[in-house]
């Protein structure tokens, strides 16, 4: 029944007839398309008063119908009913005293619910001879009057640790924030993946920034002492320092260290940023997988480093190196991060056997380099800038 309609609209058959007809999404909406298919097969054959009989269907509604695929270029999608909301909406009318008591005792008495006004209000109503509404009413109410600005915003106060002052905090207003959706990326630097992983032993905790590249496996980490945002931002300058390739896009979860300073670097920079959805750390699969590793691998065997949180740092880079020159990877061919971005992404008659391994000088001055690039919070740029023209040779 279906060809019928392939060989008339498509002429390169079923397959690409299929491509653009995937946006169909509701089981009971797609009965309703083979339905009004079967019918206008029907009436093809069979004529307009058969099709009446059948299906009580007229020859006008079969008309639109093919009317609308033809429009579409044979896009069955095109026969799935429309919106039937009315374009004009009855509007809520509500007695002025019942939407004055709510306003009133909003006031008074801030984040009141519906079901804690309507016993009130009904005796309000009841003392006033007017009709009392129900709860699910006075919360439609309640909503309206949000909408409308009618209510006073539920505030906190709090003292200014400093000054001693009352501090009126205000709720901010939800920030609309971009997900990665059906992004899938393609080159090294489309998506970086972020995270931080507390580390808690001897009555003293640390926090494990950990951050990888979601095309080559390339993986950074480095343990800060609070999980601050500044913290985040100087994580992000150094992940941009030691990446042998251009970032476009990060990927963290809705934690206050990427927030604020880490904010504000990451425009800066000119990085997208997407935010994984609320208790979904599925979002950030590789990471995690990552987690764990360096969590088997490195920390639980230096644990007793926690205190000393430079030198934990320093034997991090040890293992870092390891991971990303070394380390074989099942998910990228059972090859290292480094050689597989050299052999997928860089130009085959430029590559050289010193660079996978980051081998400039020996591992031990490589090492070197790296902390010296870290140490002290901050970013060497000159090195940074030797870098970047040292990869720019070697393209």
């Amino acid at each position: 029944m279906r060809q019928e309609y392939v060989e008339k609209y498509f002429k390169n058959g079923y397959r690409r007839f299929m491509k653009r007809n995937i946006n169909r999404k509701d089981s009971s909406i797609q009965q309703i398309i083979d339905e009004r298919l079967k019918i206008i097969s029907f009436y093809d054959r069979y004529g307009a008063a058969a099709t009446r009989e059948a299906f009580g269907k007229s020859r006008s509604t079969i008309f639109l119908w093919k009317q609308k695929l033809k429009r579409a270029k044979g896009s069955i999608a095109a026969l799935a009913p429309g919106d039937r909301t009315p374009i004009h909406k009855r509007k809520r009318m509500v007695h002025p005293f019942i939407e004055g008591f709510i306003i009133k005792y909003r006031t008074d008495h801030p984040g009141s619910d519906k079901a804690t006004i309507t016993p009130l209000l009904a005796c309000a109503c009841r003392s006033t001879a007017i009709k009392p509404v129900s709860e699910s009413t006075v919360g439609r109410i309640i909503r309206d009057l949000k909408s409308r600005g009618r209510l006073p915003n539920s505030n906190r106060i709090s003292i200014n640790g400093r000054t001693g002052n009352l501090v009126c905090r205000q709720r901010p207003k939800p920030k609309k924030k971009d997900r990665r959706k059906g992004f899938h990326p393609q080159a090294p630097g489309d998506l970086i993946q972020m995270d931080t992983v507390s580390v808690f032993a001897c009555g003293i905790k640390r926090y494990l920034f950990t951050a990888i590249d979601v095309s080559t496996r390339f993986a950074f980490a480095f343990a800060y002492p609070s999980n601050s945002s500044i913290n985040g931002s100087d994580f992000l300058k150094k992940f941009i320092a030691v990446a042998p390739f251009n970032i476009a896009r990060i990927q963290t979860d809705n934690g206050s260290e990427f927030a604020k300073y880490f904010e504000k670097t990451r425009q800066d920079v000119g990085l997208g940023h997407f935010y994984n959805y609320p208790r979904h750390p599925q979002s950030n699969g590789c990471l995690e997988r990552f987690n764990r590793t360096v969590q088997e691998q490195f920390v639980d065997l230096h644990i007793d480093l926690i205190d000393n949180i430079y030198e934990f740092n320093r034997k991090l880079m040890d293992y870092l190196i390891w991971y990303n020159t070394e380390k074989a990877h099942r998910g990228i061919g059972n090859i290292p991060p480094l050689r597989y971005y050299i052999d997928n992404f860089l130009n085959p008659s430029k590559k050289s056997n010193m660079l996978w391994t980051l081998t400039i000088a020996s591992n031990e001055t490589q090492q070197q380099r790296l902390l010296t690039i870290f140490s002290n919070g901050g970013i060497d740029r000159d090195a940074v800038l030797e870098k970047r023209c040292q990869l720019k040779k070697d393209k």
